[in-house]
């Protein structure tokens, strides 16, 4: 569950491979932190029976109505507000405590295994597939990889990474905004990536939650296209400052928008100063050379 938007509450998650064509439902239930509400509420009325007996011997029972408890006043619903929401920071906590122990596990695997786990993160559209595909197709001869896709739903990604001969698995989150590291330990299992290899980890298409959830992964690859806006870095500073790199994306595409690549580089390195940053185009394949030799390092220094 997402603890910013209560994403994912009651949902079923599901994980496909697109070689053997199985699905397997990964059941999530939680409590959505924020699914209360102001309303007073009033128990039923208590019914309470007494009899009396008249001075002239005459039997008169009654019946009277009262609430089992007074109305909440306006400062008892506001202690119960500040409770709840105090309850809401602890179960926020608890979930990312959760997350975080899973993906300390994960990192840990990952690094007995010599595998380089990237989690790519993006608006949906910036065009992570497309690129994605295209760095396995060059690199495939040079290094192993392995994918775990993620969207809320089809499989279309994942048939499109199967196309390069790549082992993938396709994690649908339904009405989930994001990955989380108990769904990467799971998608693992399922791969099986070989030792000394790269597991690319394409997140869903949001730049808001995934900042939030570590999957035990090496790093986060901020992608961005410019046919979005350069002001990105600074209105999502979050995902951007949570990341090692950030790869602009469609340079093929800049005499045809208006996008102002040094403002946007500016924007970034004001969020992050120390993140790393490659202009690419998969398409024609400019700037790529740069990307590879970042991913081949970050692969031998492991």
């Amino acid at each position: 569950m997402c603890v910013t938007c209560g994403c994912s509450d009651d949902s079923e998650t599901t994980m496909t491979n697109p070689q053997t064509g199985e699905k397997i439902e990964m059941k999530t239930h939680h409590h959505h932190p924020h699914s209360h509400t102001h309303e007073q509420q009033t128990s039923a009325p208590e019914e309470h029976t007494h009899t009396h007996t008249l001075a002239d011997g005459t039997v008169v029972t009654h019946t009277h109505a009262h609430a089992s408890e007074p109305p909440k006043t306006e400062a008892k619903v506001s202690e119960i507000h500040a409770k709840m929401h105090g309850n809401t920071i602890a179960l926020e906590e608890a979930i990312l405590g959760k997350n975080n122990l899973i993906a300390a596990q994960n990192r840990g695997w990952f690094k007995g295994r010599n595998i380089l786990a990237l989690n790519l993160v993006s608006s949906p559209g910036s065009g992570k597939t497309t690129l994605l595909t295209r760095t396995i197709n060059d690199l495939k001869s040079k290094l192993t990889f392995s994918v775990i896709e993620g969207d809320q739903e089809t499989i279309n990604d994942a048939e499109k990474i199967r196309a390069t001969g790549c082992n993938v698995v396709q994690i649908n989150t339904g009405t989930g905004c994001h990955l989380e590291a108990a769904m990467i330990e799971r998608g693992c299992e399922e791969l099986n990536p070989p030792l000394n290899s790269i597991v690319m980890i394409e997140n869903v298409g949001n730049l808001v939650c995934p900042a939030l959830f570590d999957l035990g992964e090496k790093a986060k690859v901020a992608i961005l296209s410019v046919t979005e806006g350069e002001d990105k870095p600074i209105k999502y500073p979050h995902m951007f400052r949570a990341s090692q790199v950030m790869i602009l994306t469609k340079i093929d595409l800049l005499p045809y928008v208006q996008f102002d690549v040094q403002r946007c580089l500016d924007y970034a390195r004001r969020v992050n100063p120390k993140m790393q940053i490659f202009q690419v185009s998969a398409s024609t394949g400019e700037g790529l050379n740069a990307w590879y030799d970042w991913l081949k390092s970050q692969s031998q220094q492991l």
